[in-house]
């Protein structure tokens, strides 16, 4: 089974984390596509992050009966802080069948020597890289088993989200129906 790790705080899951996971899925020909919620990233910092739980819970309702796409909360049991080569590594213990596939956005990429043992997660794993603004990519660059997934940009990102939130404005269209009610009260 071709598994994609699509991890992120998802702090609130939105409607374009859920569309991308759909079309990385079909892109690059994957089984499912995992949606890690994770704890504090070790290169961000937000004073705005929900607890790992709550986030988790979002996410899973917002997903409900979704083919192909599974809510996480893998790292959420592991060691902290948070780093992929670790989770990787459980992953593969755990799931010994499975090959996992990391999907990052291209801002990720662009920083991503500085992830932590960041040669061994390019040798040891296949990487999709999908396009973020800002962020042009030259494929040919790339490392053999780095490719990039021409996934449709959608300009919608959690900060958006909250920021929307805080000024009083309608996030409908943004987040699932389902969880819009719940994201309005938890970000106010």
């Amino acid at each position: 089974m071709r598994i994609g790790l699509f991890g992120g705080s998802f702090n609130p899951i939105h409607s374009g984390h859920i569309a991308l996971a759909r079309e990385l899925r079909q892109r690059a020909g994957l089984d499912e596509v995992w949606l890690m919620v994770s704890p504090q990233n070790p290169l961000k910092q937000s004073e705005d992050l929900l607890d790992d739980r709550l986030r988790y819970n979002l996410a899973r309702i917002a997903l409900y009966g979704e083919d192909g796409i599974v809510v996480s909360d893998y790292e959420l049991h592991l060691p902290k802080p948070s780093y992929t080569w670790h989770t990787l590594q459980r992953l593969k213990e755990d799931y010994a069948d499975a090959t996992f596939v990391l999907l990052i956005g291209g801002d990720n990429w662009e920083r991503f020597g500085q992830w932590y043992r960041a040669d061994d997660i390019v040798k040891n794993f296949q990487i999709v890289v999908y396009p973020r603004r800002n962020n042009d990519i030259d494929a040919s660059s790339l490392p053999p088993n780095v490719s990039v997934a021409d996934a449709e940009l959608l300009d919608i990102s959690s900060t958006m989200v909250r920021e929307r939130v805080k000024r009083g404005e309608g996030i409908s269209g943004l987040v699932p129906t389902i969880i819009e009610p719940t994201v309005q009260r938890l970000y106010t």
